[in-house]
């Protein structure tokens, strides 16, 4: 009988301390890792011209040059001619590398620590140099990289300062404590804005799948709706087809067999045509969805709707042109949903505006026209902003129309859609004919 060994938990917390510290600060310590420019959509930086907005991107770059530099002349002043090199021009060196190799740079200046106690004469692990030098470091080093690595940084750096003040006994200057209380506050300073960001990009990101999300799935519903309809009304028509071919040989007497046979087949087509688009078309249909008692509605109800939207508070006026004559069952549907949706819209989004339908007949096809004007009263929220022009578009790309849906200049709404529906031998041209109501 075999006994598996398991680890204890602390050992594999142990383990994957390791494991963090050597990747994030030993793996690949001083690879090339050149800081990128700066994001300019703040809220302030939006706010400044095309220029400026360029010059703003190296903004980080330069705080970090001048913190170099501010460093050196730190150096320089406690020192002067003959320890510069160490304490003055190495530790701006330091802050300047975090610009291309962080994490190098960090490794540099805890090196630079016990160089500049020895080659520097002074009396602690830190002056003031390299006290400002390595804070620079790890807030650059932190901002640039996770805050598990920040917690690293700072680990690290009480650590190695409190070793070399034990082993050497210096005392004097600028304290690892200070230094641990220093780094801190500016450590989760960094911390805090880098997890902010992050979760400020995480509610972007979110916001943009739900957005498309939703979108899509509004998208399939209306799709779903129109094929349900359309279902619904070539149904219709094959049940007819199949209806007429069974009668069709009892109208005439005595029929030859040749005919009854091409009735009979005809009618057999239409009922396997009918039962394969049941099969096919019937997935989209809910559990709940109820076919409708009634036939689906067309142009020549458009008045009942027109009286129902006034019943509810918009003012309409209806136009047709052209010579009015019997479309295709799916382009009237399609063009009395087209309108009711606009209508539905002027009523949400614009009340108290009256509104504006216009039919125009033409050979080549339908053109709809809804218009209204500006609202008189505060609209409501909707949060179903947007989904009816997405139906409608798909109506009209259904067709192989086109529509366009935009604000007019007086502030209120149109939509204008063309349906193309090929004319009929017997359509002759006609003259214009006006009807308002």
């Amino acid at each position: 009988m075999t006994q598996t060994k398991t680890r204890s938990p602390e050992l594999r917390v142990a383990e994957e301390a390791i494991a963090g510290l050597r990747q994030d600060l030993i793996h690949d310590a001083f690879a090339y890792r050149p800081m990128g420019p700066m994001r300019t959509d703040g809220v302030l930086t939006r706010r400044l011209s095309e220029g400026l907005r360029a010059r703003a991107e190296w903004t980080p770059h330069a705080v970090v040059l001048a913190a170099a530099l501010l460093v050196f002349m730190i150096g320089f002043s406690i020192t002067g001619n003959a320890g510069v090199l160490v304490s003055g021009l190495m530790p701006a060196a330091c802050v300047g590398m975090t610009l291309v190799r962080p994490v190098g740079a960090f490794w540099m200046s805890m090196a630079l620590m016990p160089v500049s106690m020895v080659a520097g004469s002074s009396d602690g692990p830190w002056v003031q140099s390299t006290f400002f030098a390595h804070l620079v470091v790890l807030v650059v080093v932190a901002a640039r990289t996770k805050p598990r690595t920040a917690a690293w940084l700072w680990g690290l750096t009480v650590l190695f300062g409190t070793l070399l003040e034990n082993v050497g006994g210096w005392n004097a200057g600028p304290s690892t404590p200070a230094m641990a209380v220093a780094s801190a506050f500016a450590l989760l300073l960094v911390c805090v804005v880098q997890i902010r960001r992050e979760a400020e990009r995480e509610v972007t990101v979110q916001r943009t799948v739900t957005a498309v999300e939703r979108d899509r799935r509004t998208l399939l519903e209306e799709r779903t709706t129109i094929a349900r309809e359309l279902h619904d009304v070539v149904a219709h028509h094959m049940s007819v087809v199949a209806i007429q071919a069974e009668a069709a040989p009892y109208r005439v007497e005595n029929p030859p067999p040749e005919l009854e046979q091409a009735f009979l087949t005809i009618r057999e087509n239409a009922v396997a045509a009918l039962t394969e688009l049941r099969r096919v078309l019937g997935v989209v249909r809910a559990e709940d969805y109820e076919a409708p008692d009634a036939p689906q509605p067309t142009l020549a109800e458009l008045d009942g709707l027109l009286a129902n939207v006034g019943e509810a508070g918009l003012l309409t006026e209806k136009t047709v042109t052209g010579a009015v004559r019997e479309l295709p069952q799916g382009v009237e549907l399609s063009a009395y949903r087209i309108i009711q949706e606009a209508l539905s819209n002027s009523l949400r989004h614009a009340p108290g505006a009256t509104a504006k339908v216009e039919i125009g007949y033409v050979l080549g096809g339908l053109g709809l026209r809804v218009v209204n004007g500006p609202p008189t009263a505060p609209a409501k929220p909707s949060p179903g902003a947007g989904h009816g022009i997405t139906g409608m578009r798909e109506r009209v790309a259904m067709l192989n129309g086109e529509m366009t849906a935009e604000t007019t200049a007086e502030g209120g709404y149109e939509v204008t859609a063309f349906i193309p529906v090929p004319a009929a031998p017997s359509d002759a041209p006609a003259e214009t004919a006006g009807e308002q109501t």
